[in-house]
């Protein structure tokens, strides 16, 4: 299981795709866009320049949506088995299918619409984040999310009656407000986390034997620490993880010793980051304890669990960094980024730790999601989905035993497809002489790679990864003849743990640095070119995309950012805000520190707006964001028109050119997620599509031919 350092995502990673589904149920929602087409005359409070975009908006929306529904049948792990039943999810509730049965039907187990009918909130939208059945499956528990909310709702639903109380909705025996990640030590007993305010800190024990007895079991005191629940792969520990952005302790409770207090596996030091397994009585721990601070494996005995005790498994070698670890039967499987950035699979013996074996998945392999088994699903196999932003995921099962990694035989035609597609690594040499990677994709036929437009991505921030999972969008550009780029600049965790800390507090900079030194390797190795090239970024990765703006605007052509952070002295100021303690981590404690505060205002990005000649800009922002403050977009919106306004004033010469355009899209309701329902992620996607064709100078895409009779 991944260590979580951040808050930044709930405990569930179901596709967007259950989502995507409802496009057959229609809502109607007012959308608000302030657009201004930026003129030597025009005022920066202009709202003209909407009207460019609405018919081309129009015409991807169709062909966007297309493509959505062409993959809407995607694989994807939101089935869970149980003893005697497959429960599965779609937009409209939950189902089981009874496996002794030879003729399968679905039964309905929770009907959404049912449920709102019952509560008078017929106009409200919910998605399922999180299910999980007891052990013996008595009982399942499940938690809801209203579209557009942070907070979720905890059902406890009665499976072990033979008749519910009517034929659409089954015993719902109990209402937990506001929970977040939860876990079942028996049938009758569920441990729970909630979330208050973005803040997760306290564990409660739900016993279903007592009356419902609720009592509080921990509870984190500091005010930068998050806390979820997991179990560990065998389903014999309860570990309570409380993670910071940059050290971990973990205490976990014996399933077959309920009533002892939870025990405290190694309290926190500053970067030490750690996660536990169980094997046989043994902790099978993942901790970046290891040269350079980066991941290894260690073991130790769950009766003398600290860190005194750790003993060395293994240690990936030089350029090797574990993403993840996985406990399957007797061996620990370990997801692995080699030094070309490929993915690949470390499978060790625990029985025999010098036995190793290495593979390398698919060159085309990005993102990697692994099949978390329980109790009525105990095997020695480990199956898992591969995909990357333009490949729809394909499944895959490793036998640890056999070294085995076979693809599912239902795939072929996928693996077929494949080489349509190129997948490129490059490296760019940054300002101090680090190598930063860059992952490219295009058509295989797409012609000279200089004339294609392109769509650069970026985050590095808060070690994470860039999102390289499937996106129909994306695929739709490449089937347009676009190229994509990611680049992995260092504060992201692409590289390890060494990567994601150059680039913290002083070192921040070095994130900016090394997206320049992407766009002039690209350009020079011959993939388009500044006048052909946009970038993309959401949340924290608009603090590289605004400084880049700020210091070198002729790189790019236009910019697209979701839910951008852009005011970083003004958010990181405000202590009342919810994550402003923990970022200090992350960005420097501005309030506190001068030093700290000099240097985030060196690249902040609404600070440093100058009169100058800025690439077109898509702000899409939420009114619901309890992440980023709207009112930090606005006001970097109208900074940046005055600035592109005092320019182009003094340089009268430039009336012939194209002008700079800013759009401000406040989207009501949305919170930092961004848009859930389909119809209007769809709306938002083809706004942008609409945006990059407009401000690139690009033709509108081809259309496939229908074939005659």
């Amino acid at each position: 299981m991944m260590i979580a350092a951040t808050s930044c995502c709930l405990s569930l990673k179901l596709t967007r795709f259950l989502t995507q589904k409802r496009a057959l149920i229609k809502r109607v929602t007012t959308q608000r866009c302030y657009v201004s087409d930026v003129s030597n005359s025009a005022p920066a409070s202009s709202t003209c320049g909407l009207e460019k975009y609405r018919d081309l908006q129009r015409f991807f929306n169709k062909r966007v949506r297309a493509t959505y529904l062409r993959f809407s049948s995607i694989l994807n792990y939101s089935m869970v088995c149980g003893l005697h039943h497959i429960y599965s999810i779609d937009a409209k509730g939950i189902y089981k299918i009874d496996k002794r049965k030879a003729e399968q039907t679905l039964e309905r187990v929770l009907d959404f619409d049912q449920l709102l009918e019952m509560e008078d909130k017929k106009h409200l939208q919910w998605t399922v984040q999180r299910i999980r059945l007891s052990p013996r499956e008595k009982y399942l528990a499940v938690t809801l999310k209203e579209y557009h909310k942070e907070e979720t709702r905890c059902l406890i639903i009665n499976l072990g009656q033979e008749t519910f109380l009517s034929p659409v909705n089954p015993h719902v025996i109990l209402t937990l407000d506001k929970v977040l990640s939860f876990e079942w030590a028996t049938d009758d007993v569920l441990f729970y986390t909630t979330l208050d305010g973005l803040r997760s800190s306290t564990v409660f024990c739900l016993d279903l034997n007592k009356n419902s007895k609720i009592t509080p079991v921990f509870e984190e005191a500091r005010l930068d620490v998050f806390v979820e629940l997991a179990l560990t792969g065998d389903q014999k520990l309860l570990t309570i993880n409380c993670n910071s952005r940059n050290s971990s302790e973990v205490l976990f409770i014996d399933k077959d010793h309920l009533s002892c207090e939870p025990c405290l596996v190694q309290r926190r030091i500053p970067d030490l980051l750690y996660h536990i397994e169980h094997w046989k009585g043994s902790l099978i721990i993942l901790a970046s304890t290891g040269p350079g601070q980066e991941y290894q494996v260690v073991q130790t005995l769950q009766s003398d669990p600290s860190a005194d005790s750790w003993l060395p498994l293994y240690c990936p070698p030089p350029g090797f960094t574990i993403k993840d670890m996985d406990v399957i039967g007797d061996f620990c499987v370990l997801t692995t980024r080699t030094p070309l950035g490929r993915i690949g699979l470390t499978v060790m013996s625990l029985n025999k730790p010098d036995e190793l074996c290495f593979m390398e998945l698919p060159s085309w392999a990005c993102a990697f999601e692994t099949k978390k088994g329980d109790e009525a699903d105990k095997s020695n196999a480990l199956e898992f989905l591969i995909s990357s932003p333009i490949h729809p995921p394909l499944r895959f099962c490793l036998l640890p035993e056999e070294g085995l990694v076979l693809s599912d035989e239902g795939n072929k035609s996928f693996t077929k497809e494949v080489s349509s597609f190129t997948t490129s690594r490059l490296d760019a040499c940054s300002k101090d002489g680090t190598l930063v990677p860059i992952t490219v994709f295009h058509a295989a036929d797409a012609g000279p790679l200089e004339k294609l437009p392109l769509l650069v991505h970026v985050y590095g921030s808060y070690g994470r990864d860039l999102n390289m999972e499937f996106c129909a969008k994306k695929r739709f550009l490449l089937e347009q003849g676009w190229a994509l780029a990611y680049c992995h600049v260092r504060g992201g965790g692409e590289c390890g743990l060494s990567w994601y800390r150059q680039a913290r507090v002083e070192g921040k900079q070095k994130s900016v640095e090394d997206l320049v030194a992407c766009l002039q390797h690209l350009f020079s190795s011959g993939v388009s070119s500044s006048s052909l090239t946009a970038l993309t970024a959401c949340s924290a990765g608009a603090v590289p995309v605004g400084a880049l703006c700020n210091l070198h605007p002729h790189l790019i052509k236009a910019v697209t950012l979701q839910a951008p952070f852009l005011d970083l002295l003004g958010t990181l100021g405000d202590c009342s805000l919810p994550l402003t303690i923990e970022d200090r981590e992350e960005w420097g404690d501005s309030v506190g520190n001068p030093a700290h505060k000099f240097t985030i205002a060196k690249y902040c990005p609404l600070y440093n707006i100058i009169p100058q000649r800025y690439p077109s800009m898509l702000l899409t922002a939420y009114n619901a964001d309890s992440r980023v403050p709207l009112s930090g977009i606005v006001r970097y919106a109208e900074k940046l028109q005055k600035a592109i306004h005092s320019y182009l004033s003094m340089n009268p010469g430039t009336e012939c050119e194209q002008k700079p355009n800013v759009v401000l899209n406040i989207q009501p309701g949305a919170n930092h997620q961004g848009e859930e329902d389909f119809d209007l992620m769809v709306n938002e996607d083809a706004l942008e599509l609409a945006f990059l064709y407009t401000e690139l100078g690009l033709n509108h895409p081809r259309q496939s031919r229908k074939k005659k009779r």
